[in-house]
C-alpha cells in the first residue's frame, strides 16, 4: 500500500515557518494565483527548481480565447466539449469559454506582449478548434513570455516570497483539512511550512513516459503528493501524446506546434504520402488523440519510427518570423522547416485527468487547491482541446484565490505524523529504476493499450513498492516515488476503463462505450476507486 507520508519526521522537532498561502510550482498557474493573492496576503511560492523552469516557459502555441467579433462563447464551448469525447463537465466548460477574454486582459495587464497584427491581437487557428481564436507572442513563444511577464512582476512583489530549489516531500494534514507542507531545502534541511490555504501548481507527468515533450521537473508530484493526503484523483488513464514532436538522432524530443499544421503543414508517411484523410475529415486539424494514433498506425504500415511535418509550401520568410523558435532549434540539427520536411513522432506531452476539483479550484481535502495541468476541474474531458491548457491556468486560478481570501483562519498542525520508521536504504540505483518505470509505461500504458499489456504493466510496477518501506532521503528518491505512486494509478485507470475515447485507446475494446463508461474513474487513497456518472448540464 502507498503510504500516508514519504518521510519519518517529528512535526515539533522541525523549524517552522507561517504564511497566509502556500503555492507549490510556478508556471503560469502558480505565478498568476500568487500575483492575485498578493494583494491581500502573504504568499510564499515554492518550486523545485528555478522560477522560470516550468511546462509554461516550453508552451508553443497559444491560449485560447474567444476575442474575434466571428467567434463566440458557444463555438468555443462545442469546440471544447467534442474534443472531450463526452467527459467534459458542462459547467467548467462554461467557466473557461466565459471567463477566459477576461484573464488574457488581467495577463495583458500584468506585461504579456502578445503579438499585433494591423494593430490588433493576432489570431491564429489550431487543431480541432473552429475558428482562428488563439493569442500567441514571439510567434511560437508564447509560453516564455507569459512566464517572463509574470515572473517580473512575483520577483519585486512585495507580500511574494519564492523559495527556488525547495522540494515539498508531502502536504501536512489534520482533521480532514490540509494546513501546510513538509519541504526540503536545497541544505537538506527540512522546514514545516504553516498556512491557511495551499494551491498546487505543481504541473504535469510527462517524465513518466521514455518521450515526452515535458522538462525534468514534469515527475507528478502534486497529483502523488496530494492522493498520500486523501484528495482524489481522476481521470489519470487519459494522457495527450502530442502528435509531432522532432524524431531526430540526438535532437531531443522538441514540440512542434500544432500551430504549425494550423498553419497549413501537412502529415506525410516515409514513401511521401498524406495519409491523414483516411483517418479524419479535418485532417492535419483533428483532435490530437486521433492524429497521434494515425501517425502511429501509418509508422506501423510503413516500418518506420517517424514520419514527416510538411510545411514547404509556404514562404521561408513566413515560417521564420511565424515559428522563430521552431525554426532555429530544427537548423541545430541541421534541418531547415522552409526547406525540409521535418520528421517527427508522438510524445507524452499532457495530462487530462488529475487531483478533482469544483468549479473554484478546491480539492476534496478542505483548504486544498489545484490550479493547471496538476487539476482535473472538468474542463478537458478526455481529450484536451490544444491552447485551452492556459485559458483553464488563469481562469480558475482567479477563482481559487476568490476562494482563498475568504479563508482568514488556519487549521491547527497535528502533533505527530504517521510514523513507520523505515531504516532499511534505497539499494538499487534510482537512475535504473526511473527508466525502468518509463519503458514500462511506454509498452504498457502508451498510445495504444490492452488487458494483458496493462496486467502485466501494473504487476511489474507493484515490484518496485518495497521503496515505500525504504528510508528516503535523496530528493531523487522521493521523486521516483511520486512517479510511481502515478504510474500506478494510471495503470490501473487505464485497465478499469474497458473502452476507447479520447486520449485513452484500448485496441481490445477500440469503441467508445456512452451506455457503460460515460463516467470518471477516481482514485482515493481512503475510499478506494470510485466510479462517477456524468451530468449533461
Amino acid at each position: 500500500m502507498i503510504p500516508r507520508y514519504l518521510m519519518d519526521v517529528d512535526v515539533n522537532q522541525l523549524p517552522r515557518v507561517e504564511t497566509d498561502v502556500i503555492i507549490i510550482g510556478a508556471g503560469i498557474a502558480g505565478l498568476f494565483a500568487a500575483i492575485k493573492a498578493a494583494k491581500e496576503r502573504k504568499v510564499l511560492m515554492i518550486t523545485k527548481k528555478a522560477l522560470t523552469e516550468s511546462n509554461t516557459r516550453y508552451a508553443q502555441g497559444g491560449i485560447a480565447a474567444v476575442i474575434s467579433d466571428e467567434d463566440s462563447f458557444a463555438y468555443h464551448r462545442q469546440d471544447t466539449l467534442i474534443a472531450g469525447a463526452g467527459l467534459c463537465d458542462h459547467a467548467a466548460v462554461d467557466v473557461l469559454v466565459q471567463e477566459g477574454p477576461e484573464g488574457v486582459r488581467d495577463l495583458i495587464k500584468l506585461g504579456t506582449q502578445f503579438d499585433l497584427e494591423n494593430g490588433e491581437l493576432a489570431l491564429t487557428q489550431e487543431g480541432a478548434h473552429s475558428m482562428r481564436r488563439i493569442l500567441h507572442a514571439h510567434g511560437d513563444a508564447t509560453g516564455a513570455e507569459i512566464v517572463r511577464a509574470l515572473s517580473e512582476k512575483a520577483l519585486k512583489h512585495p507580500n511574494i516570497e519564492i523559495w527556488h530549489d525547495h522540494f515539498v516531500v508531502d502536504l501536512i494534514t489534520n482533521q480532514g483539512e490540509c494546513c501546510g507542507a513538509l519541504v526540503i531545502k536545497p541544505s537538506g534541511e527540512k522546514v514545516i511550512v504553516h498556512g491557511s490555504a495551499t494551491v498546487l501548481c505543481s504541473g504535469g507527468a510527462g517524465q513518466l513516459y521514455r518521450y515526452t515533450t515535458n522538462p525534468d521537473v514534469a515527475t507528478s508530484d502534486g497529483m502523488a503528493i496530494a492522493y498520500r493526503a486523501g484528495a482524489s484523483v481522476r481521470d489519470v488513464e487519459f494522457i495527450q501524446f502530442h502528435p509531432t514532436s522532432l524524431c531526430y538522432p540526438g535532437a531531443p524530443r522538441f514540440l512542434i506546434s500544432e500551430a504549425v499544421r494550423g498553419e497549413g503543414a501537412v502529415l506525410r508517411n516515409i514513401r511521401g504520402e498524406r495519409f491523414m484523410e483516411k483517418y479524419h475529415p479535418q485532417l492535419e486539424l483533428a483532435p490530437r488523440d486521433i492524429v497521434a494514433r494515425a501517425i502511429v498506425s501509418e509508422m506501423e504500415l510503413t516500418k518506420s519510427t517517424f514520419v514527416y511535418l510538411d510545411i514547404t509550401h509556404e514562404s521561408a520568410e513566413m515560417v521564420k518570423n511565424r515559428f522563430p523558435t521552431i525554426y532555429e532549434t530544427c537548423m541545430q540539427f541541421g534541418l531547415d522547416l522552409a526547406t525540409d520536411w521535418i520528421p517527427v513522432a508522438p510524445a507524452a506531452h499532457y495530462m487530462m485527468g488529475g487531483v478533482e476539483t469544483d468549479l473554484f479550484g478546491e480539492t476534496t481535502l478542505k483548504r486544498l487547491f489545484a490550479c493547471g495541468e496538476v487539476s482535473s476541474t472538468g474542463v478537458h474531458g478526455a481529450n484536451r482541446l490544444a491552447s485551452n491548457s492556459l485559458s483553464e491556468a488563469i481562469v480558475f486560478g482567479r477563482r481559487i484565490v476568490g476562494k482563498v481570501l475568504q479563508l482568514r483562519d488556519k487549521a491547527s498542525l497535528p502533533q505527530e505524523l504517521e510514523n513507520l520508521q523505515r531504516k532499511e536504504p534505497v539499494h538499487q540505483a534510482i537512475v535504473e529504476k526511473r527508466l525502468k518505470l518509463q519503458k514500462i509505461l511506454v509498452r504498457y500504458a502508451g498510445l495504444k493499450r490492452n488487458a494483458k499489456g496493462l496486467q502485466k504493466g501494473y504487476e511489474e510496477l507493484k515490484r518496485q513498492m518495497p521503496i515505500f518501506d525504504s528510508a528516503l532521503t535523496k530528493r531523487e528518491e522521493l521523486e521516483f516515488a511520486n512517479m510511481l505512486t502515478c504510474a500506478l494509478l494510471i495503470t490501473r485507470a487505464a485497465e478499469i476503463r474497458e473502452e476507447s475515447r479520447g486520449g485513452h485507446y484500448r485496441d481490445d475494446f477500440p469503441e467508445r462505450d456512452d451506455l457503460v463508461w460515460r463516467k470518471h474513474v477516481v482514485f482515493n487513497r481512503e475510499k478506494g476507486v470510485i466510479e462517477e456518472r456524468i451530468s449533461d448540464v
